[in-house]
C-alpha cells in the first residue's frame, strides 16, 4: 500500500498534487510520503511480534537524511555499509547501540570510528576481517561486538547482481569455515561474539529461500553451542521483495509468520534488515516530457531525467511503472522513454505503452524510493535532482536540487603542486 492516489483524476502524493511539487521544486525530482514509510515500518515490525527483535533499516536504499530522522523516531535500528552512513544515522538522530554495521570490505579507520560510536555489532565476513577488528578493538582497548555472516548457499532466485547468499558469492564465510572462526573469537579477549548474520540477496519475491537459510543458521547456531558458544541474536537479513510490476512477494505479516514458526524455540533476539520493502513504493521520481521524436520504427518520448537519476533500468533491466500525472487520456501509444545522457543505456522505459502524452507533460515513475537517489551520479556534469518528503499537506525540501558550483566543489583547475621523494621518482 502506498499514499501516492489519484484525487479527481490527479496523481497526489497524499494530500499534495504532484504538479504543484513539480511546478514549486522543478524536476527531476523525487518525492517521498511519510505517511507510507511510517505504515511500512509499523506493518513490518508488528509481523515479528511478540519474539523480541530490531528491525534495522538498510540505509544504502534510501539515504536521505529525513528518511533516517523519520526511521529513528519511530524506533528502528540501522544496518549500515559505511562509515559514511554511520555518519548519517548519527546525524539523524539515530542510536548508535541499534546499528549494524555490514560490508566485505572495512578500513582499519571505519572499525575505529564504529567501536568509538559503539555500534551494536559489527559484521565480520572473513578470517582476515576477524583478524583486523581483533587488532583495531586491542589498540582502542575496547572489546568489538562481532557476528560472523554466514553464506548459507541458498539461492534466492533474484537476479544475479542482487544474489548475496550463493556458495560463490563475495559475501559472508561458509558454515564450515564459521565453526572455526567462532571458535577462535570466542577465545579473543578483544572480541565478544553476539550473533550470527546472513542476507542472501535482495527483492526476493517468496519465503522458501529465507525460510531455507534459516534453518542452516539454526542447525550452526545448535553447533555453537554444544561447543560452547553462546549466540545471543540471528540476524536474518532483509532481501523481501515489493511489487513493481506483476511481482507477487509475500506480505509482512506472511513473512512474519513463517518466520515466526520457523524459529522455533531459538530465545534470542532477532533483527532484521528491510531496506527496499520499507521505502521502494513510499517514493516516485517526477520528470517531464521534452520532446517527442520517432527514428525507424521506435518512438522516443525525451524526457530531463536520465539514468544518472534512475540507474535500476540500465543497470538491472528494472521495470518501473510510468503513468501521466494528470488524468490519462485512453489513446495509447508504444514509446522508449529515454533521457538525454549521451549514452544508448539511458532509458527509463522500452517498448512501453503510455497514454498519449506530449511535450510539458509530467510522467511519475513508481516504486522510486529505493535505489533511486542513492545510486545517482553527476555523470555528463548533471546537476542531482532534490528530494521533498511530503506529510498531509505539508511538503519539507529534504534536500535541494545540486547547482552548477556543486558540480566542481572540491576541485580546482590549477592545483597546487605536491613533491614525493627526493628526486621526486622512483630510484
Amino acid at each position: 500500500m502506498n499514499h501516492f492516489t489519484r484525487k479527481r483524476g490527479h496523481l497526489c502524493a497524499e494530500d499534495v498534487p504532484l504538479e504543484e511539487l513539480a511546478r514549486a521544486y522543478g524536476t527531476p525530482l523525487y518525492v517521498y510520503s511519510s505517511a507510507t514509510l511510517t505504515r511500512h515500518y509499523r506493518v513490518l515490525d508488528a509481523s515479528l511480534a511478540p519474539r523480541r527483535h530490531l528491525c534495522c533499516y538498510a540505509v544504502k536504499a534510501n539515504s536521505n537524511l529525513a528518511v533516517l530522522s523519520l526511521f529513528a523516531r519511530l524506533g528502528s535500528g540501522f544496518d549500515i555499509v559505511s562509515m559514511g552512513e554511520l555518519y548519517r544515522v548519527l546525524k539523524a538522530g539515530g542510536h548508535p547501540g541499534k546499528v549494524v554495521y555490514s560490508g566485505v570490505g572495512k578500513r582499519d579507520e571505519e572499525i575505529a570510528f564504529a567501536l568509538k560510536q559503539g555500534v551494536k555489532v559489527l559484521d565480520v565476513e572473513s578470517a582476515e576481517e576477524l583478524t583486523r577488528v581483533s587488532a583495531v578493538a586491542r589498540r582502542l582497548h575496547r572489546r568489538a561486538p562481532i557476528a560472523l555472516r554466514v553464506n548459507p548457499a541458498v539461492d534466492p532466485r533474484t537476479h544475479p547482481y542482487i544474489a548475496t547468499g550463493l556458495r560463490e558469492s563475495k559475501f559472508g564465510v561458509a558454515v564450515e569455515e564459521a565453526l572455526h572462526l567462532y571458535s577462535a573469537a570466542a577465545q579473543d579477549p578483544s572480541l565478544e561474539v553476539r550473533g550470527v548474520a546472513m542476507h542472501i540477496g535482495s527483492q526476493i519475491t517468496e519465503v522458501g529461500p529465507f525460510l531455507d537459510a534459516l534453518a542452516r543458521l539454526l542447525t550452526l547456531v545448535a553447533t555453537l553451542g554444544r561447543e560452547g558458544v553462546h549466540i545471543e541474536h540471528l540476524d536474518l537479513g532483509g532481501g523481501l521483495g515489493i511489487t513493481y510490476g506483476d511481482e507477487r512477494p509475500p506480505s509482512p505479516s506472511a513473512y512474519g509468520r513463517a518466520v515466526g514458526k520457523a524459529l522455533g524455540s531459538f530465545p534470542g533476539e532477532i533483527l532484521i534488515e528491510p531496506g527496499r520493502v520499507l521505502v521502494g513504493n513510499a517514493g516516485v521520481l517526477l520528470t517531464r516530457v521534452l520532446y517527442r521524436k520517432k527514428n525507424g520504427r521506435r518512438s522516443f518520448l525525451v524526457v530531463d531525467a536520465a539514468m544518472t537519476d534512475l540507474v535500476r533500468p540500465a543497470l538491472y533491466g528494472a521495470q518501473h511503472f510510468i503513468e501521466p500525472v494528470r488524468p490519462p487520456s485512453r489513446h495509447r501509444e508504444v514509446f522508449d522513454v529515454v533521457g538525454p545522457v549521451c549514452e544508448s543505456a539511458d532509458f527509463l522505459a522500452q517498448d512501453r505503452r503510455l497514454p498519449e502524452v506530449g511535450p510539458g507533460d509530467l510522467l511519475c515513475v513508481r516504486s522510486a524510493g529505493a535505489y533511486g537517489f542513492a545510486m545517482a551520479s553527476n555523470y555528463n556534469s548533471r546537476p542531482r535532482a532534490a528530494e521533498v518528503l511530503v506529510a498531509g499537506t505539508t511538503a519539507l525540501l529534504a534536500r535541494r536540487r545540486e547547482r552548477l558550483a556543486d558540480l566542481v566543489r572540491g576541485e580546482s583547475p590549477r592545483p597546487p603542486p605536491r613533491r614525493f621523494g627526493q628526486r621526486g621518482h622512483l630510484g
